[in-house]
């Protein structure tokens, strides 16, 4: 059970390995400073910043960003480290906000590497602030607390750090604030000093992915900023007692910096001089391959989000900028016409088709890249991140734990049709979904046909719960069926005839409200028991696995109980692992009016027919979602199924 704490609250630590992330809403910086048992910071060493990220026990970001993962390992730490300081500053020099009192309130969350809550802290009351002390680690004879302290400077870093007792304070935060505009500066290929001054800024992340990746995950034309999810490094076995500086770090694809913890990953061959570095599948940072294959395609996502909306805001500047040129020549009444008038409008035109052809030679080296670590990447990716056409599924076996994730679809821009990024949503699933079976239209402006539109979208759930139920461990995860009114038989064969399911699919509003009555209850009793502090004294024979509730055809066979059932199931059912999956039309719930308007906005909406729908707020981009189905005529869904099913027997 996660501790919520407040300023001056302390929580012991029973794990040696941690991530701490951190949420803030725009572009942060995130560091560490390690103290002794008087909390003295002995020197520019003893400090893990975007320009010397890593230190024994202790990784964090490279780059200014709205979310951070900074890797810990208490056992790595040096005998003389008594304390470890968690730093948040904002960046200066780049535009963004100068105090904090200007954001929402950061949240931190010390979480175990399978992803649970130890410790979670929001830094409340900042106002003039521009860096502060957001939570300390600290050693006690034989063990490790976290304390909440959320201690603000409005001097910033320089005197967040003279306060720690440091004398170089002053160098130090120069050349902080340094590294992190060059690390902005390479996230997104800086302009031809003809073109002015464009960029972008990354996405706020399935969660913040919400992205498509919450997280995870990340507007208009401003200085270049990155926000990419930042990394749990290395993480090395203490020399001496006084830290060391990590090694120098190797690039593999422009704008995204890699150095991981080990078992260390492949490295790329050399690349020619002149030629950018050759991509490797699972080059990114992460404890393990399937970490470091998550953290590449999340870098794979906001690369791609950089450079197209740099590629935007450069073709906005030069239409805004010939405009302007035209609008001076047009108000010259001698320029209108004749030769002078042609040949200023000439000028501008050329102008403009010079910028554009500028941005779009950088928007496609970039994609160039891209489209290269895709081919490698996406052969690598493990059952839980790949397609259903990836030959990984062949030789599949049950898995034994977990994974970090699982692939709903594909996700890509216009401007690179062809390069699709996995979309990964982070496990357990934090909201249900709702794959949307109202009327549609195809992107390419053709109507889709409603009946089409429903089968197609009753497909989808079927395809994205065979996923769900081969990524989990067998007998962790139980699939229930609400089919009122019969029309999902077809789709749900695979399912039904391969056995998988925990009882067959409940017809008719007696079998709704059977079903969601047992649920509900299932939902009351681990409340209870988690609030009352025994989550093991749950009845004999409770089945613990994670459960997942499909409904057909919604509302049809549901009364006003079975409504508000279904309400509470969304609201409450995530925190204790009973997750939804609604299959439906939102028009023909609309008798319902309002009442029904929280239930959908808690759900991640997804489509069967390829849509851009997904808003990506931070750089404005809306994405094309296109869902994840089996090749027509592919027998892989029910092989994986049958060897769910067999792993079950036994």
């Amino acid at each position: 059970m996660t501790a919520e704490l407040v300023r001056g609250q302390n929580h012991p630590l029973s794990q040696a390995r941690l991530e701490i992330r951190v949420s803030a809403g725009k572009p942060v910086v995130a560091g560490a400073t390690l103290g002794d048992e008087h909390g003295k910071v002995h020197g520019v060493e003893w400090v893990a910043h975007p320009g010397a990220p890593t230190l024994p026990g202790l990784e964090v970001s490279r780059q200014a960003a709205a979310d951070h993962r900074l890797a810990v390992d208490l056992d790595a730490v040096p005998e003389a480290v008594h304390r470890i300081s968690v730093l948040l500053a904002l960046p200066t020099g780049v535009g963004g906000p100068v105090r904090f009192g200007g954001l929402a309130a950061p949240f931190l969350a010390v979480t175990g590497l399978d992803g649970a809550e130890i410790a979670s802290y929001t830094i409340t009351g900042l106002e003039t602030e521009s860096a502060v002390v957001a939570l300390e680690l600290y050693r006690r004879p034989g063990a490790w607390k976290v304390r909440a302290i959320g201690q603000g400077y409005a001097g910033g870093l320089v005197e967040l750090l003279t306060d720690q007792g440091l004398s170089e304070a002053n160098c130090l935060a120069t050349g902080i604030n340094d590294a992190v505009a060059q690390g902005m500066a390479r996230s997104v290929p800086a302009p031809h000093a003809a073109t002015g001054s464009y960029g972008t800024q990354t996405p706020d992340t399935p969660g913040r992915p919400t992205t498509p990746y919450g997280t995870q995950g990340t507007p208009a034309p401003v200085a270049p900023q990155g926000a990419q999810e930042p990394d749990p490094g290395t993480v090395g076995e203490p020399a001496a007692a006084t830290p060391a500086v990590g090694g120098p770090i190797n690039y593999s694809h422009p704008g995204r910096q890699t150095a991981a913890p080990p078992p260390p990953p492949p490295t790329a061959p050399p690349a020619q001089p002149g030629q950018p570095a050759q991509p490797v599948a699972g080059d990114a940072t992460g404890w393990s391959m399937d970490e470091r294959l998550y953290n590449q395609v999340w870098g794979m996502f906001e690369d791609l989000a950089r450079t197209t909306a740099a590629y935007r805001s450069a073709v906005d500047f030069a239409d805004s900028r010939m405009e302007k040129e035209l609008d001076q020549v047009l108000s010259d009444p001698r320029s209108r016409i004749g030769g002078q008038g042609d040949a200023a409008r000439d000028a501008a035109q050329a102008k403009h088709a010079q910028l554009v052809d500028q941005a779009r030679a950088a928007l496609d080296r970039d994609l160039a890249q891209l489209t290269a670590e895709s081919d490698v990447v996406e052969p690598a990716l493990p059952p839980a991140y790949a397609r259903w056409d990836n030959p990984v599924w062949h030789g599949y076996r049950v898995p034994m734990e977990i994974p970090m994730a699982v692939r709903l679809g594909d996700l890509h821009l216009p401007e690179a049709a062809l390069l699709r990024i996995p979309m990964l949503v982070r496990l357990p699933l934090e909201r249900g979904l709702w794959i949307d079976a109202g009327r549609a239209d195809s992107l390419d402006g053709s109507y889709v046909d409603s009946h089409e539109v429903k089968r197609l979208a009753m497909e989808t759930a079927v395809a994205h719960a065979a996923r769900l139920l081969a990524v989990y461990p067998a007998g962790e995860f139980t699939v229930h069926v609400l089919d009122p009114a019969g029309t999902g038989t077809q789709a749900l064969a695979p399912l039904v005839h391969t056995g998988v399911l925990a009882e067959p699919p409940a017809v008719g509003a007696a079998g709704v409200s059977q079903v969601l009555g047992r649920l509900t209850q299932r939902v009351d009793l681990v409340q209870m028991a988690v609030r009352g502090g025994a989550p093991d004294a749950l009845p004999p024979g409770f089945d613990t696995s994670e459960q997942l509730l499909i409904v057909n055809d919604f509302p049809h066979g549901f009364d006003d109980r079975a409504v508000t059932q279904l309400r509470y199931l969304a609201d409450e059912g995530p925190r204790v692992g009973v997750h939804l999956m609604m299959v439906a039309d939102r028009e023909e719930a609309s008798a319902y009016g309002p009442l029904l308007d929280p239930l959908w906005r808690s759900l991640l909406r997804l489509t069967p027919v390829p849509d851009d729908h997904l808003a990506d707020p931070w750089v404005g981009h809306a994405w094309t979602y296109e869902p994840s189905l089996a090749p027509a005529g592919s027998q892989v869904l029910r092989q994986v199924l049958a060897q769910v099913a067999k792993a079950r027997t036994k």
